[in-house]
């Protein structure tokens, strides 16, 4: 049996940089409130008619990543795509990726498991590869938020963390079992799953047709609902339960950690971890300050900007882990 391996990084985020004081002119909110609560300074959003889409992100990901990877697209023969803002309701964007890479007819599946969608993805790519299944699997994490925020004070709350932008990673085949992906733990607990969730357009409450119908400008079910409060008190239990369950599974301590790289949901969270598992600055890597929570791009993205600073390098130790919407999270241990 086979480990993966990540052999290809690749990231990308939109040109526009929308700053706390440029939402202060859509709501009422301040640089210091968004700060104070979240850590995130600025994100980028999408400007409407600039052709960046999900899966176009994903594409300008992808060829970063193969590029890097140093393989040709056509020795791609699977594709995994991670996002909660697909293009079209259906079908989802893995397809398109497919087509507009002109890889040859391989497989595409897509992932809804939002902020956890990644470490979802990249497990079953490692699953595929270590089976023999596939060889080379490209894995796509990629979110357009901005076009379906609630932009006023009514939304703030939401709104002001969410962010756009791109992750992708190249898989390939490791034949030695000490190197690539370790392990990968994946959870969910979907009794709280309407605590972060967005209902409508939905075929289970709200569908097209009732909101055309009901016309009602105060209908809020086809924005995103956080409930803010009850999702960090999970988080921060559930990021640590997984990021424990990986090392123990893999005989390793906390200190043989070189590299923890948590989903970018609030730099709090962030900060909570490190400092119960008391690791140093230069063990954990941020950048929520920049982008906002890109969902299931935020841990692709800043595992490709850590990789480029030379902040990860053989032999390393690194930890990927994820909380959010479903509930849902998991952890990946990756030697490096």
């Amino acid at each position: 049996m086979y480990n993966s391996k990540i052999i290809g990084l690749g990231s990308y985020v939109p040109d526009n940089v929308v700053t706390n004081d440029d939402l202060t002119k859509l709501m009422d909110t301040s640089d210091e409130w968004i700060q104070e609560r979240t850590g995130i300074k600025e994100r980028r959003w999408v400007k409407p008619g600039s052709g960046d889409t999900t899966s176009a992100m994903g594409v300008k990901a992808a060829k970063v990543a193969i590029e890097r990877a140093g393989i040709d697209k056509d020795d791609i023969d699977f594709i995994i795509f991670a996002t909660l803002s697909p293009d079209y309701y259906f079908p989802g964007p893995g397809v398109t990726v497919q087509k507009e890479l002109d890889i040859k007819t391989v497989g595409a599946l897509d992932v809804r498991n939002q902020c956890s969608g990644f470490v979802y993805g990249l497990s079953v790519a490692d699953n595929f590869i270590k089976t023999g299944m596939y060889k080379n699997v490209l894995v796509i994490g990629s979110e357009l938020h901005s076009h379906g925020l609630d932009r006023t004070t009514r939304g703030r709350g939401v709104s002001v963390i969410f962010g756009d932008g791109a992750g992708a990673a190249v898989l390939t085949r490791e034949e030695d079992n000490s190197k690539g992906i370790l392990s990968t733990h994946l959870h969910s607990q979907g009794e709280h799953a309407e605590e972060l969730s967005l209902i409508a357009p939905g075929m289970g409450k709200r569908w097209v047709n009732d909101i055309i119908a009901d016309n009602n400008p105060d209908d809020e079910s086809y924005y995103p609902y956080m409930n803010g409060q009850f999702v960090f008190k999970n988080a921060v239990v559930r990021f640590s339960e997984v990021i424990m369950e990986g090392l123990m599974k893999n005989k390793l301590q906390v200190n043989d950690i070189d590299m923890l790289i948590p989903h970018q949901a609030n730099l709090r969270i962030a900060q909570f971890i490190q400092k119960k598992f008391q690791l140093e600055d230069d063990q954990v890597f941020n950048n929520i300050q920049k982008y906002g929570n890109t969902t299931a791009a935020s841990i692709p993205i800043a595992l490709t900007e850590a990789w480029e600073q030379g902040k990860i390098k053989e032999g390393d130790t690194v930890v990927l882990a994820a909380f959010g919407s479903g509930f849902t999270w998991g952890s990946a241990i990756i030697k490096w």
